[in-house]
């Protein structure tokens, strides 16, 4: 059910598209309000633009809350827990074609004038997503931008782990920090924040729902570079995130670990998926000491890829 559409905002960039901000909900109340409270600063100097909040029935009200917030944003409630690939596909279904669409988490805030620039990369004819610069909530930089997922990668981040192979620049995050502060062309980055242009959204198409929840981000910007686009990175553009819980969640860190299988699967052959599959159990198995969320995914590393459903109901120890 789509409820309450507004249009926020005060000047328009030049021929820019139309935009939609979407933001995908899961009992997301005590994390949504800031975002909401960001936008209108967030979006200055921006005009036609539509807000929505797609929940995937959450049970702490958080759509009702967004339903009485200022911003008044259209909110499409799925009525059962979609995943995120299926939030996003249900509020571009509700947008015209020639509208840009701006994803952000709940648990992000936009600096004042956070949009414009990313608005400004995506009407270039070449750019298929323009992504802003993260910020920790102590003002450090989140570091989003990744490498494509690699044997070299997944091996690198198993031995050394993954901030010293990060900052070595072999792992799948970029890590250097002097690639924070100048914009250029990515692979792809985090779903955090991401602005996809119309044109691309129009020849890509719908975000892969089998993913349910992590990696959908990765095949999607796989799909619209394989399209011919470029994917930017933008640092006048900034957000402050503060973060989730995949890292600490034994079930979501367990899925995390078999949808990095799953989308590597579906691109290498049986013996590169093999050996990508055992660095990521290698990996785990180094740090089993750490706690249980490693341990979680050193089992879904080494047992059959099992749908989201078995880990969002299986309890872990």
């Amino acid at each position: 059910m789509v409820r309450n559409q507004q249009k926020i905002g005060s000047k328009r960039v030049g021929k820019s598209c139309p935009l939609s901000v979407v933001v995908v909900t899961f009992n997301s109340a005590s994390a949504l309000p800031a975002l909401l409270d960001s936008l209108p600063a967030g979006l200055k100097g921006i005009d036609d633009v539509r807000v929505i909040v797609v929940d995937n029935e959450s049970v702490d009200d958080t759509a009702g809350l967004a339903e009485s917030h200022p911003v008044r944003p259209a909110v499409i409630r799925m009525g059962r827990n979609a995943g995120y690939a299926a939030a996003i596909n249900a509020a571009g279904s509700t947008t015209d074609s020639d509208s840009d669409m701006l994803i952000l988490n709940p648990d992000l805030r936009l600096y004042p004038g956070a949009v414009r620039p990313l608005v400004e990369r995506a009407a270039t004819a070449s750019v298929g997503i323009a992504v802003p610069r993260n910020f920790r909530e102590d003002g450090t930089t989140d570091p989003t931008l990744r490498r494509e997922p690699s044997l070299c990668t997944a091996w690198a981040d198993a031995v050394l782990g993954g901030t010293l192979a990060a900052g070595l620049g072999w792992g799948e995050i970029v890590g250097q920090s002097n690639s924070y502060d100048r914009s250029g062309l990515i692979e792809w980055a985090t779903g955090s924040a991401l602005l996809v242009s119309a044109k691309a959204r129009r020849v890509v198409g719908d975000w892969d729902e089998s993913f349910f929840l992590y990696s959908e981000e990765v095949d999607y910007q796989r799909r619209v570079r394989e399209a011919g686009f470029d994917i930017v990175y933008e640092p006048r553009s900034q957000v402050t995130h503060t973060g989730g819980g995949s890292g600490t969640d034994p079930r979501l860190f367990a899925l995390l670990t078999a949808n990095r299988i799953r989308y590597y699967r579906r691109h290498h052959g049986v013996l590169p998926t093999s050996l990508f599959r055992l660095g990521i159990a290698f990996g785990q198995a180094l740090r089993c000491w750490r706690g249980s969320a490693h341990r979680a995914a050193l089992q879904s590393a080494v047992m059959p890829l099992r749908p989201a459903s078995y880990f969002l109901t299986k309890r872990q120890s």
